[in-house]
């Protein structure tokens, strides 16, 4: 029996042994043993031999082991204390902060619908920021950027939640093409910002000069630093020269951030959001319709074009999308959904390449719709020509299966021109004119000219013959004023004579 305990005894100490990390010596071991048990143990103990605790482990107190703390196993209740938690910014403290706390905080509906748009996207947000060991506090950043709308465009073009400008984006990897705008897409375009930022504080060594970096161009702070540094002036960020909105830009998130940090002081109320995602992503192994995608997701369309906002059109790609982002209870049910689906063809949109440059009448025949529909689908304009070379999203013919190619759903693009209307107009040939010299008078075709008067290409006309062109709108009034002009400018009438363009008329 005493065996028994000894063995007991000594397993329990080898689990103590093993349970402690760099840091935990001899002598702490020791302290965890109740000196009355000492006088039990086995006599003769040499220098270096175990002890074998007796009369009941106590718990080891709060120790630090190695360079971690021991911490509390309960996780943060919400997902606003898991941000408070990670805040590691230093704090900027001035008027232009108190002047945005007081904006922010007396405007609750507001505050309400940016904070109830970003329950969607801050629990990815926060997690990647805590993987890559970055400041919680750039979490809060799509509040300042776009009020956490991934739908948001600025004057500047810049769009997304995030605000990227389109060659930027570019820089960064994310696709913008026919079919998708990666600048709104929720994972894509928080991958990019977040490398942005890396980039930038590796840059200044200051998350307040990253900022500033982040919303004026890193160009533009280097080089009001240099400019600040050349006339002995503080490089520090609130002391550089800099645009209104680049000034107000770090203020702007401090105040979130403080609200965040203590919303009772401001009487602001923050809508619980829970400490676990809000969605998962599923892929996409075939072209389907977005509306049918969240039907078999069974999830309300305007929810799910919220989490896929990069999407252009009313179809996915499989070639060029490689994944859709569902809530986490609605994935499951859209597998199964999409298995047990059993009404025919998943998509009933596919792209079409342009073979040449067709007005909107003649591509809308070509491919089998209306022009009004065809305009709509893809944002055509009023009055423009569809270049050569373009995609456009078209229907889908009836029991084709055919998903788009790769290389169409990751580069398709559409290109437009101006349409030019010709209209009708006669000049009177000069002496020596011919097809070939008009033409090039007139900057057209040959070829045109000879066909508009019934003649050959290589066909001359008599002195002051009539002659048929088809001309641009501008160039036909141009033509009519000069001819008026020209009745009372005997220079000019002499230059039509010979055949020349007539210079610049002077003023009568």
């Amino acid at each position: 029996m005493k065996t028994f305990f000894r063995a007991a005894a000594l397993a329990a100490c080898v689990w103590l042994v093993g349970c402690a990390a760099p840091g935990l010596t001899r002598s702490t071991l020791e302290g965890a043993i109740d000196p009355a048990a000492q006088a039990d143990a086995t006599p003769n103990v040499q220098a270096g031999d175990l002890i074998y605790p007796a009369g009941g482990l106590k718990p080891l107190a709060n120790t630090q082991l190695g360079s971690q703390y021991v911490q509390a196993l309960q996780p943060p209740v919400d997902l606003w204390e898991r941000i408070r938690r990670g805040f590691a910014m230093p704090d900027l403290d001035n008027n232009l902060v108190r002047e945005r706390e007081l904006w922010y905080s007396s405007r609750p509906d507001y505050v309400a619908r940016m904070t109830e748009r970003g329950n969607k996207y801050l629990f990815y947000i926060v997690e990647e920021l805590e993987r890559r060991g970055m400041p919680s506090e750039l979490a809060l950043l799509p509040f300042i950027e776009s009020a956490f709308n991934p739908q948001a465009v600025s004057s500047a073009k810049a769009a997304g939640m995030w605000q990227f400008m389109p060659a930027t984006g570019r820089q960064f990897e994310l696709k913008q093409n026919l079919f998708r705008d990666d600048r709104r897409d929720v994972i894509e375009s928080t991958r990019a910002a977040l490398d942005y930022m890396q980039k930038l504080y590796g840059m200044f060594g200051d998350w307040h000069l990253a900022l500033a970096a982040y919303n004026w161009g890193e160009g533009s702070v280097k080089r009001a630093m240099d400019k600040a540094a050349r006339s002995g002036q503080s490089t520090a960020y609130s002391d550089l020269s800099m645009p209104m909105e680049t000034r107000m830009y770090v203020p702007k998130l401090q105040a979130v951030k403080n609200l965040v940090a203590n919303p009772e002081a401001f009487r602001v109320t923050l809508p619980l959001i829970n400490n676990h995602p809000y969605f998962q992503s599923v892929e996409v192994n075939s072209d389907i319709d977005v509306a049918l995608a969240a039907q078999l997701a069974e999830v309300p369309l305007e929810d799910f074009k919220a989490l896929n906002p990069s999407f252009n059109k009313p179809v996915l790609l499989a070639s060029g999308t490689a994944q859709m982002l569902l809530p986490w209870d609605n994935a499951e049910r859209y597998q199964a959904n999409l298995e047990a689906y059993a009404g025919g063809q998943l998509a009933s949109w596919t792209a079409w390449v342009a073979p040449a440059t067709l007005n909107l009448a003649e591509a809308a025949k070509r491919v089998g719709m209306t022009e009004a529909e065809l305009r709509a689908v893809n944002n055509i304009p009023p009055r423009m020509l569809i270049k050569a070379g373009s995609t456009l999203l078209v229907r889908r013919a009836a029991g084709l299966n055919v998903d788009v190619a790769e290389h169409i759903a990751d580069n398709g693009q559409l290109s437009l021109a101006p349409e030019v209307v010709l209209r009708r107009t006669t000049v009177k040939a000069g002496r020596k004119d011919s097809v070939a010299s008009l033409a090039k008078r007139f900057a057209v075709s040959a070829a045109s000219v000879a066909q508009w008067n019934k003649i050959s290409t290589s066909a001359s006309f008599k002195t002051g013959q009539a002659v048929v062109l088809y001309l641009p709108a501008r160039a036909t009034v141009r033509k009519a004023n000069i001819r008026t002009n020209t009745r009372r400018n005997p220079v000019a009438r002499q230059q039509l004579a010979k055949g020349k363009k007539p210079t610049r008329l002077a003023k009568n």
